[in-house]
C-alpha cells in the first residue's frame, strides 16, 4: 500500500462567512465538539499515515502558535508558516517548499469536515503516476474541473471543456510542483494546474462518490479526557490535558 507521510495542511485563511464566529478566531481554530476544526483534518491524515503536517497562518498567528506550543499534535510533528500577506493556495504551497521533503505530499484544506476514505486518492496517484492528482466531487453547485478517462483535462474552462465535477479541497502533489509555482507571488492553484494541463502535464483525479461528504464528527464520549481538546477562554483556544 502507497503512503505519504508530509502534509500541508492551509490554515490561512479569512473565514469570512462565517462572520461574527471568524472576528475573534482564525476559522480553522473554531471549537466543534470543544476541538478546534483543524485537528479534525489533522486526525484524518495521521489515520491516513501522515506523521509530519506543515500549517500555513496569516490572521491571529499567535493563537496557532499557543494552541501548537509543542510544535507537535498527537506526537506527530508541526511546522507553522505565517503569511503576513495571504498568497492563495498556489502561492501558499509554494512557500512551504523549504518544509517539505522530496516525496508527495497532500493538502488539505483546514477548514473542512470530511471522514472520507482518502487512501484511494494516494493509489491512484501512485497508479497513474500522475503529476497531481485531486479529490473531485458531485456537488451540483460548482463543476469547474472537466474530467475524462481518468484525466483533468481542464479547470475554469481554460481551453474550453465544460466541467463536470467540483475540487474538493484535497489533493496529492509531485515535487515537480515547486518548480512551477513563481516564488513570493500571490497565485491561485488553477492557474498552476492549467499551464501544466496544456503542457502535457498528468493531472489526475478521482471522484468520490461517498454519501458521507462531508460528514461531522461523532461528538467525544469523555471529552475531558482527550488531551487534543481545547476550551476557548478570552478568545483563545487551549489545551486541557490529562490529570496526573
Amino acid at each position: 500500500m502507497d503512503r505519504i507521510t508530509q502534509a500541508f495542511v492551509l490554515g490561512a485563511g479569512l473565514g469570512t462567512r462565517l462572520r461574527p464566529l471568524t472576528d475573534d478566531l482564525p476559522k480553522p481554530l473554531i471549537p466543534i465538539f470543544q476541538k478546534p476544526l483543524i485537528t479534525f483534518a489533522l486526525d484524518h491524515l495521521i489515520d491516513l499515515g501522515a506523521s509530519r503536517f506543515v500549517i500555513n497562518t496569516h490572521k491571529r498567528p499567535e493563537l496557532f502558535q499557543s494552541f501548537f506550543s509543542e510544535n507537535s499534535y498527537a506526537r506527530h510533528s508541526i511546522t507553522l508558516v505565517h503569511e503576513p500577506e495571504l498568497l492563495e493556495t498556489g502561492g501558499g504551497i509554494k512557500n512551504v517548499e523549504r518544509c517539505l521533503d522530496g516525496e508527495p505530499f497532500i493538502t488539505y484544506s483546514g477548514d473542512i469536515l470530511t471522514d472520507i476514505n482518502l487512501q484511494p486518492l494516494i493509489d491512484e496517484h501512485f497508479h497513474r503516476r500522475n503529476d497531481v492528482t485531486l479529490a473531485l466531487r458531485e456537488t451540483g453547485l460548482a463543476a469547474n474541473v472537466a474530467f475524462r478517462d481518468h484525466r483533468v483535462v481542464d479547470i475554469s474552462s481554460r481551453y474550453g471543456e465544460a466541467g463536470n465535477y467540483d475540487f474538493a479541497n484535497i489533493a496529492v502533489w509531485n515535487r515537480e510542483t515547486f518548480r512551477r509555482i513563481p516564488p513570493h507571488r500571490k497565485i491561485s492553484f488553477i492557474p498552476i494546474i492549467g499551464d501544466w494541463i496544456g503542457q502535457g502535464g498528468k493531472i489526475g483525479g478521482l471522484v468520490n462518490k461517498a454519501i458521507g461528504w462531508p460528514a461531522a464528527p461523532e461528538a467525544p464520549k469523555e471529552p475531558a479526557a482527550d488531551p487534543s481538546q481545547v476550551t476557548i477562554r478570552d478568545g483563545s483556544p487551549t489545551r486541557q490535558r490529562r490529570a496526573a
